[in-house]
């Protein structure tokens, strides 16, 4: 037995994927009990009224040459936020296992593992280090019943990008011994290159990717979970067999063409300009304490006076993210970097205080 399937629950392993009706597009469908009429201002190529081919290869193909993976180690799904609870349903027992997360970071990994009936244990990050990931300390609080160790970097929502050799060590010391998932959903914003090449090292290892940042895709729902072969497999059984909608999977395809790929990274560089223009202006605010620094396109502030800050921008049409319900963050918000029009605006609320 592998390590994957040792981990994964049995009936995960048992379980046969529900059987869809075959893709053969070059052949007239009579087959999948569909309408054979489009409905009024549908302007996709594949039509509306067809079911989309289950895990699209033609997507798949692309998205792992824009990550660098062969296809066998690529599953697309709507968004990382499925992929996460994909992990949940093949690795967690209600009442049994558990996460390991770090804390504060992204919201949904707890909520995937709680749907579940797992339990969630937290390490917190440094706050005295610039959130700094500890692995030792990581590595001390792990016990094998904590089957996905989630590592989020950059994090969401401290906004830095956790050090590659703490990582490297985490994953060599839970090799074989739990699933480390690494969230690479703001990699694109930090200038250093992703972490999808420690595939080839790792068993154990899955990586989640999106088109919803850098690619402006968040309304499309297209992400990916990057593994080895084996639970790429297990994740085929579990996702439903007609996950991304049709015309979810010809926007990521025009959004993975050449030209489109160039336009996003001139935009991304655009945006990191933005970044420190914005960081600057909330910087000398009489109502920020601090700004975070940042590895996103968001950036992390500490408020002298959050709720005047909050009540400023709705004042003026902006809202930013309230983040004070998490203990590491009694006085913080985090900010989205917009356009220049829009960061001007926000500034401009927050100097009328």
């Amino acid at each position: 037995m592998s390590a994957v399937t040792a981990l994964a629950r049995p009936e995960i392993v048992a379980l046969k994927a529900y059987s869809h009706a075959a893709w053969l597009p070059s052949l007239t469908r009579l087959h999948a009990n569909e309408a054979p009429w489009r409905p009024s201002g549908d302007n996709t190529t594949g039509g509306l009224n067809r079911y989309p081919e289950p895990q699209p290869h033609v997507l798949i193909e692309h998205l792992a040459a824009l990550y660098g993976v062969d296809p066998t180690r690529v599953l697309v799904a709507r968004g990382a936020d499925e992929a996460i609870d994909l992990l949940s349903r093949i690795f967690l027992r209600a009442g049994k296992d558990a996460i390991l997360q770090c804390a504060p970071s992204f919201g949904m990994y707890q909520v995937a593992a709680r749907i579940q009936g797992a339990d969630v244990v937290e390490m917190p990050l440094d706050r005295r280090a610039g959130w700094a990931l500890d692995p030792e300390r990581l590595l001390a609080l792990w016990r094998p019943h904590m089957k996905l160790v989630y590592l989020c970097s950059p994090n969401n929502p401290t906004a830095n990008l956790l050090n590659s050799a703490a990582l490297e060590h985490i994953c060599s010391r839970l090799d074989g011994k739990a699933v480390v998932v690494i969230d690479e959903a703001y990699i694109e914003w930090s200038r250093s290159a992703s972490l999808t090449s420690w595939l080839e090292r790792f068993q154990t290892l899955a990586i989640l990717r999106t088109l919803s940042k850098a690619h402006a895709l968040a309304g499309a729902r297209v992400g990916a979970l990057l593994a080895g072969a084996e639970l790429i497999g297990l994740a085929r059984r579990v996702i439903p067999p007609y996950a991304l909608p049709q015309a979810s999977i010809e926007a990521a395809l025009r959004a993975l063409q050449p030209a489109e790929l160039a336009d996003s990274q001139h935009r991304v560089e655009a945006l990191l300009v933005e970044r420190e223009y914005l960081r600057g202006g909330l910087a000398a605010s009489t109502l920020v304490e601090k700004v975070w620094p940042s590895d996103a396109n968001f950036l992390l502030i500490d408020c002298r006076d959050a709720d005047r800050f909050l009540n400023n921008g709705i004042a003026g049409g902006l809202i930013v993210r309230d983040l004070r319900a998490a203990a590491a963050l009694p006085h913080s918000l985090r900010v989205s970097v917009g356009t220049r029009a829009e960061n001007d605006a926000l500034l401009a609320c927050v100097r009328r205080a």
